[in-house]
């Protein structure tokens, strides 16, 4: 990981959802570099970790509307997207928006719902609009999903299928905090709840400015070479059953973008890549069955294929 000096807008945001969340500040970066990169988060994880606490103080931190969607069975899409009503007054329906319509939203338990209801919410993701009775409503801008799913063993859930993982930017554990991270939560939780103490630290317009100059961070040819390397060796891998398609390789430039943008930098690095890698495509790629029972996981399959992959020695500075 590169040690660059930080943005400094963006190390103060971290700095805030530091405030409530602790021990995480890799959690909160990554959800950084997803908002700015203009994609979506998965966490998997169990619940009572903190995710409502950091995506709430993400939210506030750039000013942004958040709203929370609990998933369960009985959720239909109207309760996502929204509904239209009949006004007989008016004599016309008219559109009552759904929590879908907010900037930051926490989509919590996305795979305790119908696949029905999961693809409502993931047709908002790909289009940045959704399509009720016919008609389409855009999505305000910016617009950030963080679902969380709980991990596939617990019961009555409906893993999402890979199709619509790929969505997804990137896919994340919090994990439980340590024991002295543990303790100062509860020494923070004696107080004043910190996440209403929180200010902004930038407003909607800002946040939009940032993701804009993320597109300008060079790229170098070499470096497009190396992600498609990467990207490739993953469909040829012996354990993997189905690699990452090329949506897999346009994620993880946009993100080494967005990460190399973090640190101050206007051009993205071998490290950003090897970084992000496993976070970007682990959740895009499907294991024999096989390679499963033998307890390999798509993020050692893809720390493997990135170890053997050769790094460019090109100078990468414009």
């Amino acid at each position: 990981m590169s040690h660059d000096e930080k943005n400094p807008t963006i190390e103060r945001i971290i700095e805030n959802i530091e405030k409530v969340m602790i021990g995480k500040r890799n959690v909160a970066e990554l959800s950084l570099v997803a908002l700015l990169a203009g994609g979506h988060v998965l966490l998997e994880d169990v619940p009572g970790v903190g995710k409502t606490m950091m995506v709430r103080a993400l939210a506030k931190s750039v000013s942004a509307n958040f709203r929370r969607i609990q998933f369960t069975p009985d959720l239909l899409p109207s309760d996502v997207t929204g509904v239209s009503i009949y006004n007989p007054k008016e004599m016309e329906f008219q559109f009552r928006p759904g929590p879908l319509m907010g900037n930051i939203i926490l989509a919590d338990e996305i795979n305790r719902t119908s696949p029905k209801t999961q693809s409502a919410l993931l047709e908002g993701m790909e289009e940045s609009s959704v399509t009720i009775d016919g008609v389409t409503h855009k999505l305000s801008r910016p617009f950030f999903v963080m679902a969380t799913q709980n991990p596939i063993e617990y019961e009555g859930t409906y893993p999402l299928p890979e199709a619509q993982l790929d969505r997804f930017l990137l896919k994340m554990k919090m994990g439980y905090p340590d024991i002295q991270e543990e303790i100062e939560v509860l020494n923070r939780a004696e107080k004043v709840a910190p996440i209403e103490q929180l200010t902004p630290v930038i407003d909607i317009e800002g946040l939009l400015a940032l993701q804009n100059k993320i597109k300008d961070v060079f790229v170098d040819d070499t470096i497009k070479r190396y992600i498609v390397d990467i990207v490739n060796r993953t469909r040829g891998h012996g354990s993997v059953y189905l690699g990452a398609s090329p949506r897999g390789s346009i994620a993880l430039m946009k993100a080494a973008q967005a990460y190399a943008f973090m640190y101050g930098r206007e051009y993205v690095l071998p490290d950003d890549i090897q970084y992000l890698a496993s976070f970007v495509l682990s959740h895009r790629i499907i294991l024999k069955s096989e390679a499963r029972f033998e307890g390999t996981s798509a993020e050692d399959i893809v720390n493997r294929v990135v170890a053997r992959v050769p790094v460019p020695v090109k100078r990468l500075v414009k």
